[in-house]
């Protein structure tokens, strides 16, 4: 009899064959049913599925909400709203609280990780209501190891915890509104790499495996401190990141492209720290004296996949703060986000049974 039959180079072609509708054990209806179970035994194995015609997941797509992670139901607020959830759940830890939650929090990563995304913590050595010049909080004292208990105490916490997880500190050391800024408080030119090595050095020393080290400069600007002599260097980071919002006019501030916000800094950390992944650690964009929808677009559907290639990852930083930089602050910037965001290449909660340290990029 005449029947279509699949080549091996996928083309439809006519055959004289023989009816073996009874004699052969195994059909093109077995095939479309083993093939329909494909998808199923991703999702077991810790895959992701995608649809057909989808591309696959290059970047991690993240969040920070106000409140931090306590509550994980705020999480997932915003995934509702936004018509996805995030892989990657960002919250702030800083050291000299005292009320416990300054130690590793094996209750709030356990909460991200079944909820399917990746923790990253922003470690802050300070304590926050006391600003900028804390003594205590010095690069010197990090260096001469006045905190080395309480490191020590985080560190086996995280090696008993076991699972990956960013860990992003002292974030935008290149400005000078932290005590770890080399331009204030006290402290001086290289000071930064010393602690940040020191700390580092802590972790290696207990065995600590399972922490993905982000480096994470703010955006470069006039006033900002060099960023080459503020790399701790290739054995001691994983993965770069980069803080930057269009402020819009807020502090006086110009209104600006994702392009104009990021396309320096970078071209810069590219050649710093060739071959580490990158990731937008903080952004967002205010509403002032532009269009805050159109901005969400472009960055997520122009720029990202076509300009900037090397970001693995974008955290948007979802909190009503100097200005409400949420993604709903208004119809049309949620609905820009939504649109956004639909885009398979960006990934989903999926990463529930990551084991692998450091975190690769997706994909990978």
């Amino acid at each position: 009899m005449n029947k279509q039959v699949l080549t091996g180079n996928g083309l439809m072609v006519q055959k004289n064959l023989p009816d073996q509708r009874k004699s052969s054990p195994f059909s093109l209806r077995n095939l479309r049913y083993l093939l329909s179970l494909l998808p199923l035994l991703l999702l077991f194995l810790g895959g992701q599925t995608m649809s057909v015609g989808a591309t696959q997941p290059t970047v991690y797509y993240g969040v920070h909400v106000a409140g931090g992670v306590q509550d994980i139901a705020t999480v997932a607020t915003f995934e509702r709203n936004a018509h996805k959830a995030a892989s990657i759940v960002m919250w702030y830890q800083g050291w000299g609280l005292q009320d416990g939650t300054q130690n590793f929090e094996p209750t709030w990563m356990n909460a991200v990780r079944t909820h399917g995304s990746i923790p990253m913590v922003t470690w802050e050595p300070w304590l926050y209501v006391q600003g900028t010049n804390q003594a205590n909080f010095s690069l010197q004292s990090i260096i001469d190891g006045s905190h080395d208990a309480y490191i020590v105490q985080w560190a086996k916490a995280s090696k008993a915890w076991g699972h990956p997880y960013f860990l992003r500190f002292a974030h935008e050391m290149n400005g000078f509104w932290y005590p770890w800024s080399e331009s204030a408080n006290g402290n001086k030119a290289g000071q930064y790499v010393q602690a940040w090595r020191h700390v580092h050095d802590i972790f290696t020393a207990l065995g600590v495996k399972n922490v993905t080290w982000v480096w994470s400069p703010n955006t470069e600007f006039a006033k900002g401190t060099a960023l080459k002599g503020l790399y701790p260097g290739a054995s001691y980071v994983d993965w770069v990141g980069i803080d930057g919002y269009n402020w819009g006019g807020v502090e006086g501030k110009a209104w600006q492209s994702f392009a104009q916000v990021f396309r320096q800094t970078y071209n810069d950390v590219t050649a710093l720290a060739p071959g580490k992944p990158l990731m937008i650690a903080e952004t967002a964009s205010a509403e002032q004296h532009g269009n805050k929808a159109r901005w969400i677009t472009d960055a997520f559907t122009v720029q990202l996949p076509k300009y900037f290639p090397q970001i693995k990852a974008v955290v948007w930083f979802d909190e009503n703060k100097e200005t409400d930089w949420r993604a709903g602050s208004s119809a049309a910037s949620q609905a820009a986000f939504v649109g956004a965001l639909a885009s398979s290449r960006y990934a989903a909660n999926v990463y529930g049974k990551l084991a692998i340290s450091p975190i690769p990029a997706p994909g990978r």
